[in-house]
């Protein structure tokens, strides 16, 4: 039996080349997560002196029960993302181990 095209096949299509596009789009780019009580200066300073792109994603945190919370990610290329993940870290022991 013949299966006739139908509106919802069309449609279909062409939410799966618009997918494939913005896969095209991020391709070379990598996300930062931020965690969860991070200090907003520090989130600050990697936009500014790293020039990545702050976005928001929905992230399944398993923290006491696995929720899907939206976190702050940031977004780049390899090299950049690598050296503002090696700066998150440092601001983060420093923040941690000062006395206020």
């Amino acid at each position: 039996m013949v299966r006739k095209l139908q509106l919802e096949d069309l449609e279909r299509i062409k939410n799966e080349a618009e997918g494939n596009e913005e896969a095209s789009e991020l391709e070379g780019l990598y996300d930062l997560i931020i965690p969860p009580g991070t200090p907003s200066y520090i989130v600050y300073d990697l936009v500014e002196e790293f020039e990545l792109e702050p976005l928001q994603r929905r992230i399944k945190v398993n923290i006491v029960e696995c929720d899907e919370r939206e976190l702050i990610v940031l977004r780049g290329t390899l090299e950049v993302v690598q050296a503002a993940e090696k700066f998150l870290h440092e601001e983060l022991t420093a923040w941690v181990n000062s006395d206020n």
